[in-house]
């Protein structure tokens, strides 16, 4: 008979994502994530299967965590305007509140580029979510006189996600919070029905 699994999976799990977003797939190392997520080797085999198995099923909770506060945060607001600063404000200070290792998805790219096919395909996916959600932002935000109604709102999506991801890479090469606060803040002014 098999014995029970003593350990909190995802909890490791936590422990696991933690080193992929500080070292990337390549420089985390098999013993560096069986001491994070407190396993054996044949343990972290048994629940995860290899390291790459591991990574993508990382990958697909990070995601799912971020995605789902960042369209949470977006909708929270009295104000579509309002709603979207205050999301780009927490991710500007994100880094204070869970350290520097950078965002596991950008991570991704970053490494992998496009020669991972599941990776990708996790990224477009979680993107289109985020993409949809800014979308509605910004189409509520040109209903109430927030956002100009000449804006192209799918190149302003474009804009944010690139705005969001070139601030997960800055934050990562050392730009303070108050820098991406500015940011933020540059970002939604762009958007903003001049007053």
């Amino acid at each position: 008979m098999a014995r029970p699994r003593q350990f909190d999976r995802d909890q490791a799990l936590l422990q696991a994502i933690n080193v992929f977003c500080e070292k990337g797939f390549a420089a985390a190392s098999t013993d560096e994530l069986m001491k994070a997520m407190g396993l054996s080797r044949q343990s972290m085999y048994n629940a995860f299967g290899d390291k790459r198995e591991l990574y993508v099923e990382a990958m697909k909770q990070y995601q799912a965590n971020s995605i789902t506060d960042l369209v949470w945060r977006l909708g929270k607001d009295a104000t579509p305007m309002e709603s979207l600063y205050n999301t780009l404000l927490s991710f500007a200070s994100r880094t204070e509140r869970e350290g520097s290792a950078g965002c596991m998805a950008v991570n991704a790219v970053c490494e992998f580029g496009l020669s991972d096919a599941e990776l990708n395909e996790l990224h477009l996916s979680a993107g289109q979510t985020l993409r949809e959600a800014l979308a509605h932002t910004l189409t509520r935000g040109v209903e109430m006189d927030e956002v100009p109604p000449s804006t192209d709102i799918q190149s302003a999506c474009d804009f944010l996600l690139s705005t969001l991801n070139g601030m997960k890479v800055s934050a990562k090469g050392g730009m303070t919070t108050d820098q991406l606060k500015a940011v933020a803040g540059f970002a939604v002014n762009a958007l903003k029905t001049p007053r």
